[in-house]
């Protein structure tokens, strides 16, 4: 009995991880990556819907799967205004002349832009959840589907006591977007202490090692400048 007693105060005392953390990193995971993309901030409402399905809503509706440790379906809603918001300022910023950018969200380049940042966010989001918790999911090609009216979709993502929240994006127009998480009912808890891993940049550990070529070849003139001095002064105390 005492022993019971003992490991329920341990899983107590250590963190958890529960469906409301997973939705604050997928929000954080948006706005990064949005923002990143768009030179523009994207901010999202510090109050959460629950609902009780997820669906699809005009304009555009986009949805992801993931699978792994734990299931879950991702979807997020544009607005026509904020999937051209993001669309234009996206390709604007890759170097696209605003001459050569589509003029009517039912474009297959609008869906095709927002598909491929639907695949940034989720990649974002499986990467830290990865790195964090020590575990893997994985994801589902992004499907998006310009709409005229509401549609509800039933996808068979084999989830244990779904979970579902709506949260509220705006952009720096202020034109609105959702983005829908349905989730398990799941809870990982901290056992033991680890140290999360980080990302690994390409471009910093080139750095590091160019930055290291360059002291040594800092090194190398003043280790030879030493070493000739050296080597004067020896002669000097022999009297030659």
């Amino acid at each position: 009995m005492g022993s019971k007693k003992k490991c329920a105060k341990m899983y107590e005392e250590k963190d958890s991880t529960r469906a409301g953390d997973f939705l604050l990193k997928l929000c954080h995971s948006v706005t990064s990556v949005l923002s990143e993309a768009t030179h523009h901030d994207i901010n999202f409402s510090p109050m959460v819907q629950k609902i009780s399905k997820t669906c699809l809503k005009p304009d555009i509706g986009c949805f992801v799967l993931f699978d792994g440790a734990f299931a879950g379906l991702v979807v997020i809603n544009f607005t026509a205004e904020a999937a051209m918001e993001v669309y234009s300022q996206y390709l604007i910023n890759m170097g696209l002349p605003k001459e050569e950018l589509a003029t009517v969200y039912t474009s297959d380049e609008v869906g095709n832009v927002m598909g491929e940042l639907m695949n940034q966010i989720l990649g974002d989001f499986t990467s830290k959840v990865s790195q964090e918790l020590r575990t893997s999911i994985t994801q589902s090609q992004p499907k998006m589907l310009t709409l005229n009216r509401q549609v509800r979709i039933s996808v068979n993502a084999h989830l244990d006591k779904p979970q579902a929240y709506r949260v509220s994006f705006y952009t720096e127009k202020n034109n609105i977007f959702y983005m829908e998480l349905a989730m398990d009912n799941t809870e990982f808890v901290q056992m033991d202490e680890f140290i999360p891993q980080t990302d690994v940049n390409p471009d910093e550990i080139l750095a590091n090692v160019e930055a290291q070529k360059e002291h040594k070849q800092e090194v190398k003139p003043v280790e030879e400048n030493m070493s000739a001095s050296d080597a004067d002064d020896l002669l000097a105390s022999l009297g030659l």
